[in-house]
């Protein structure tokens, strides 16, 4: 049994055969996919989704960076409206993104840490995006971390010592489909650390893992990554998956 951490399975990319995905990813042993929203364009599909596998399928609220703009307070006060709605398990997907474009860094700075503010008072783990932008995430997080937050960076790809900086704060490694890629260093990185640090994740639809590399991924393909990190460490994929597995329910609460 495996848990997809994080999925954006309610996109228009699987418009036409979402079901058919979900059916796999479940036939293929995983149980859970946790979705990450991006914004209040996203919010409806998010809900479909999620009301449609409940079981399966767990929401999370929260602003992705690359959706902070102008607006940013404006789409804040909607994901402040739609978490006192229903249930969510989680805040994300937040943080910086400076790889586009960094003319916003300071809107990406305060909405990161304002909802990092709304995870802690409401006890909501959070899901972390960086792209060239670990030092601003990084010094944000310190201000606001007061020994309660807990989380996962996202789509990990940094050096060894992001990574130890990453879990002596008490956060995990989300790891995808990038630990399979020929030209990747992370593999190496990993080696140096204790697999229980780490969460699965594909980021469908993107970032397909070999030997998929170059379609639209999905959470069936979370095994290749499993199967990867069976090999980094040397030990049984069902072992990967008993930890992982065990850190993803524990972690969001699922």
């Amino acid at each position: 049994m495996l848990v997809d951490t994080h999925s954006h399975i309610y996109s228009e990319d699987f418009l036409l055969d979402r079901d058919e995905v979900i059916e796999n990813a479940v036939a293929a042993g995983i149980t859970k996919i946790v979705m990450p929203n991006i914004d209040s364009a996203s919010v409806k599909k998010l809900f479909d989704v999620a009301d449609a596998y409940p079981q399966t399928c767990f929401p999370l609220m929260g602003l992705h960076p690359t959706s902070v703009g102008s607006d940013y307070a404006e789409e804040l006060h909607a994901l402040e409206y739609w978490l006192g709605k229903r249930k969510f398990f989680g805040i994300g997907e937040i943080g910086i993104d400076l790889y586009w474009d960094r003319s916003f860094l300071k809107e990406q700075e305060d909405a990161f840490r304002r909802q990092l503010q709304l995870a802690r008072t409401m006890d909501l783990p959070v899901v972390i995006h960086v792209r060239d932008s670990f030092k601003e995430v990084y010094s944000v997080l310190e201000k606001e971390h007061n020994g309660t937050l807990r989380g996962v960076f996202h789509c990990f790809n940094g050096t060894l010592e992001e990574a130890q900086q990453i879990i002596q704060a008490g956060f995990y490694l989300g790891v995808g489909g990038v630990v399979t890629f020929r030209n990747s260093q992370l593999d190496q990185v990993l080696k140096q650390l204790d697999v229980r640090h780490l969460l699965l994740e594909t980021d469908s639809p993107y970032l397909a893992p070999v030997p998929k590399r170059g379609r639209r991924n999905e959470s069936a393909y979370l095994t290749h990554i499993a199967q990867k990190i069976a090999d980094i460490y040397a030990m049984p994929v069902n072992e990967v998956a008993e930890i992982t597995t065990r850190n993803a329910q524990e972690l969001f609460r699922i």
